[in-house]
């Protein structure tokens, strides 16, 4: 670097670098094809494109592979995109870092050295003893660790209250009452048709005898 800077002796600390200028005749270098070459799916515009993963239309190999087994449901265990992050600090922490009375903040925790920082959210666990009384404020904590917070005289609050989760509802199966449940429905009796009395059949009536005359 020069003792005595001016315009004449001055240049950038790293040196440009020319664009790449493609299609300016054969004499450039780049010219006719603009090196991407002949046909073929690189040589067309938007080929550069793609996404990672993408095979040209066949079957890509992240789909021919086996399926891991598992639920991927946000009510089941969290997966993938739906897994959430904690950072875990213990009491057993909180006893041997903080002084009795003392309040337990995300700062305070970042300030001891317990967590990185306050982007993630932190989650109190209940391995270890506790004796101090200590003002607690974070994000989630166990049972065990609220217990043992409340047993030594101290509070805990929390950022982000729990999701209350609905239990899931049973499949009502079909099968049919029990008769006992159902009312006796009385039997509907028909009733009996009377005896109707012998008739006799239908002819011509008997002739009746001629009464003997006198013989005259």
């Amino acid at each position: 670097m020069p003792d005595d800077l001016n315009l004449s002796n001055l240049k950038p600390a790293q040196a440009r670098k020319d664009r790449k200028r493609v299609g300016r005749g054969l004499g450039s270098g780049k010219g006719r094809y603009s090196g991407r070459g002949l046909k073929g799916q690189k040589s067309r515009s938007g080929s550069h494109k793609m996404r990672p993963g993408f095979e040209g239309g066949q079957n890509p190999l992240y789909m021919r592979l086996g399926q891991q087994r598992g639920p991927y449901s946000k009510d089941a265990m969290p997966m993938g995109p739906h897994r959430t992050h904690t950072q875990p600090v213990n009491v057993a922490a909180l006893e041997e870092r903080f002084d009795a009375g003392a309040d337990v903040t995300l700062e305070a925790l970042v300030e001891k050295g317990l967590i990185k920082n306050t982007k993630i959210d932190v989650k109190l666990l209940g391995q270890g003893d506790l004796s101090k009384k200590l003002s607690v404020t974070v994000h989630a904590a166990s049972a065990s660790a609220r217990e043992k917070v409340e047993a030594a005289g101290g509070s805990l609050t929390l950022l982000r209250e729990p999701k209350e989760r609905l239990p899931k509802r049973k499949p009502q199966s079909a099968r049919p009452a029990p008769a006992d449940d159902e009312p006796e429905q009385e039997e509907e009796t028909e009733p009996k048709a009377e005896a109707e009395p012998d008739l006799e059949p239908e002819g011509e009536p008997d002739a009746e005898p001629e009464p003997e005359g006198e013989e005259g």
